[in-house]
């Protein structure tokens, strides 16, 4: 048994899972083995969507491996990061026995699928010093080895931090919990970071994973397309754990077209472009009044203290712009979450911090209802 497969629930080792329709390797021009309808819905024009899908769309995981460089078989796609972080959970983490660590503030979904798992969860805070919010990674060698936490999430670049973790740290931690935990690297954020990606790792590290995701950089965050990346048994595992159909065909369709040459290219130039207007708008809010202090970042966003966050918060949703307030988070009480947009959107933001700080009041452009913890974005902010 490989290193990285005894880390897995023993009693899912083996598992054979649900095979369905589409998991048979069937050949045949009239099918009858699903319980189709044989005719296409009316708003389906092409029937593209009356077959159930292949539950991992060769075509896409083919194209997704060659993006991130690695074999097929050391990639399963999923809906989003999300569920690649609750298989993960569920396959590894007996309930009520094995542990997860975490490092807050940080992506809420990796505690959230181990309550709902019964998984015990161990916080190693990051440290905010004056680099930034930087992983103790000794603290979090120490918590998993002490707590027998069976998985390790570091967020590089961390949201809503904005840090990113040195490789060659990333590859320490797994050497020392070789056998003992499985190190998961989230790189959401990653085509918007300096460093090569800790894909790199995995020939040398089997108790690597990490996570990527069509959602950020590539503008794909409604078709629901994110990948977990490791050992090849250890993604066969993940798979056989995985719901039947998880990638619908219409949203393989639209990844496998936004990752086409020409696509990329333009994703390649938007990318550079959020990169530098990251730098503007980070300089720009060290200058305004009222802004304690501005976090660097390797994301898409930025991470501000304010002396009055609320003000600042409503200042913004006046001018029609919605950002995100950690200030719930640990360690966060007075900061703000802004990402980086278009240049227009930036300028927006700006103009309406400075405007505040010189006594004006910034007229509403928008009209914005706050629907739970976040607003969905409004297309007057383009």
């Amino acid at each position: 048994m490989s290193s990285v497969l005894s880390l897995v629930r023993p009693d899912l080792r083996d598992f054979a899972g649900y095979k369905s329709a589409r998991s048979e390797a069937l050949r045949g021009d009239v099918w009858l083995n699903a319980n189709e309808s044989a005719w296409a819905n009316p708003a389906d024009g092409e029937g593209r969507s009356r077959r159930y899908p292949d539950p991992q769309p060769p075509a896409l995981r083919a194209r997704l491996a060659q993006l991130y460089g690695v074999a097929p078989a050391r990639l399963l796609v999923g809906r989003g990061s999300d569920e690649a972080i609750d298989l993960l959970v569920r396959a590894l983490c007996v309930p009520g026995q094995d542990a997860i660590v975490v490092t807050p503030p940080v992506f809420g979904m990796y505690a959230v699928c181990a309550r709902l798992q019964g998984a015990r969860i161990v916080d190693v805070p990051l440290v905010d010093g004056e680099a930034g919010f930087t992983a103790d990674l000794d603290a979090i060698r120490e918590a998993a080895l002490a707590q027998g936490a069976k998985l390790v999430f570091l967020c590089s670049p961390s949201n809503p931090a904005g840090s990113a973790i040195p490789l060659d740290d990333i590859a320490a931690l797994a050497r020392a919990l070789e056998g003992k935990a499985l190190v998961v690297v989230d790189e959401a954020y990653g085509e918007f970071a300096d460093g090569p990606s800790a894909t790199t790792l995995l020939e040398t590290q089997a108790n690597v994973a990490v996570l990527r995701t069509l959602s950020k950089a590539h503008a794909l965050a409604a078709a629901r397309i994110g990948v977990v990346i490791g050992a090849a048994d250890l993604v066969a595992v993940l798979q056989r754990c995985q719901a039947p159909y998880p990638v619908p065909t219409p949203c393989a369709d639209l990844a496998l077209a936004g990752l086409s040459d020409a696509a990329l290219a333009l994703t390649r130039e938007r990318v550079a472009l959020v990169r530098g207007e990251r730098d503007r708008l980070h300089a720009a809010l060290e200058r305004a009044v009222g802004v304690r202090r501005v976090y660097p970042s390797q994301g898409n966003y930025v991470l501000a203290r304010f002396d009055d966050a609320e003000s600042a918060f409503r200042t913004l949703l006046g001018a029609g712009v919605v950002v995100r307030d950690q200030r719930a988070a640990p360690q966060l009480g007075d900061a703000l979450r802004i990402t980086v947009g278009s240049p227009a959107q930036n300028d927006r933001v700006i103009a309406a911090l400075n405007e505040d700080a010189a006594g004006g009041a910034s007229a509403p452009t928008a009209t914005v209802t706050i629907v739970g913890a976040e607003a969905p974005p409004t297309e007057t902010l383009s």
